[in-house]
């Protein structure tokens, strides 16, 4: 488990502290419904340059998704834990799903709920007596801030409407990580917040 606060640097890392720098970065988080090689979700700068995508993996037992960094390296996957009734995630270090690669895990802080709020979990946290981290947010909306443990924000996002998204049927979040928290996390965490809202839709 790589999570650490250092108190020189105040850094927040769940995936790695290479994610981690010393001012705000804003990322734009697409998904495309048709993808084969670009990825269900791609995940740009404020330049528009490619730092992650998340794929699909086909023919899996559980809903599984790899994110990718820009050189195509599998850096985290994330899985659905069957017959959860909190539609819990799972996400684990590379390509594994090995219980000893566990970083954190998320799921529903309630069962009934009139906002969206995940409770996340570092893999060290066993007995999940509190919370690591916290999404909250307005699914109608499509915005969520995720807090930590001591509730201070470290990211934001909404989403953005336009015609071109609609006929592509595309969902753009645009995201504000805080200075020195792990952008690759907050990704991880907007995807779960997708899927398990994607539940609820269906």
């Amino acid at each position: 488990m790589e999570f650490s606060t250092t108190e020189a640097e105040n850094q927040t890392s769940v995936i790695s502290p290479s994610f981690c720098v010393p001012s705000h970065v804003h990322l734009t988080i697409v998904r495309k419904l048709l993808a084969v090689t670009d990825g269900n979700f791609v995940v740009t700068d404020e330049n528009g340059n490619v730092m992650f995508k998340v794929i699909d993996k086909l023919f899996s037992v559980h809903d599984r998704h790899v994110l990718l960094d820009a050189a195509g390296t599998p850096i985290a996957t994330f899985r659905k834990k069957a017959l959860s009734a909190h539609k819990r995630w799972q996400v684990f270090r590379g390509d594994s799903s090995a219980s000893a690669d566990l970083l954190f895990s998320a799921k529903k802080s309630s069962l009934v709920q009139l906002k969206t709020e995940l409770d996340v979990f570092l893999s060290g946290n066993e007995d999940e007596r509190s919370r690591d981290f916290k999404v909250v947010g307005s699914w109608l909306e499509r915005s969520c801030v995720i807090y930590d443990k001591d509730s201070t924000p470290i990211a934001t996002t909404q989403k953005k409407w336009n015609f071109g998204s609609v006929v592509l049927g595309k969902d753009r979040f645009d995201v504000v990580v805080y200075p020195q928290v792990d952008y690759a996390f907050v990704v991880a965490l907007v995807v779960i917040l997708y899927e398990i809202n994607k539940d609820k839709d269906d």
